[in-house]
């Protein structure tokens, strides 16, 4: 009895392992892949477009807020008014150069370039950038910036 129990267990458990391999192996099917960002030249420039599948976007959880116009402190401390974005929506490349990720249309990011004159508490006051009213980006930069220039891809 002893013997016939074990070759059961050996059974059952080989069973089980074959069953456990006939699952779904991917949510996507061969016939409708669906890429979670598409990366394309802008034109002649060294710019490109970020476009994002839905699924993507919700997973890096991207938020955005508008380029606003604030009265800030200037050198010759009077107050004017400035363009701000909150810090965390600037990146810096590798030359050090200041970028932000515009939103032109929905799912749709492009890097624009910009000028920090100073960093006001967790606010970037500008001297050049995207005109007032501009989507940017705050959540989710350099998971784009990774994205755009192939962070992780064999290419």
């Amino acid at each position: 009895m002893r013997r016939h129990g074990r070759w059961m267990v050996a059974i059952q458990l080989t069973a089980c392992l074959c069953l456990a391999g006939c699952g779904v192996a991917s949510s996507k099917s061969a016939d409708s892949p669906v890429d979670p960002a598409k990366v394309d030249s802008i034109g002649d420039t060294s710019l490109k477009r970020v476009t994002l599948a839905q699924a993507a976007a919700d997973r890096l959880a991207i938020r955005t807020t508008v380029v606003a116009k604030a009265k800030v402190a200037s050198s010759s401390r009077k107050k004017v008014y400035r363009a701000v974005v909150p810090y965390q929506a600037v990146i810096y490349d590798v030359n050090g150069a200041a970028w932000v990720y515009t939103m032109p249309e929905p799912l749709v990011y492009v890097r624009h370039p910009v000028v920090v004159d100073h960093v006001d508490g967790n606010r970037a006051v500008l001297s050049e950038g995207p005109p007032s009213g501009t989507a940017i980006v705050t959540v989710g930069v350099a998971e784009l910036y990774g994205i755009e220039v192939g962070v992780g891809t064999s290419e």
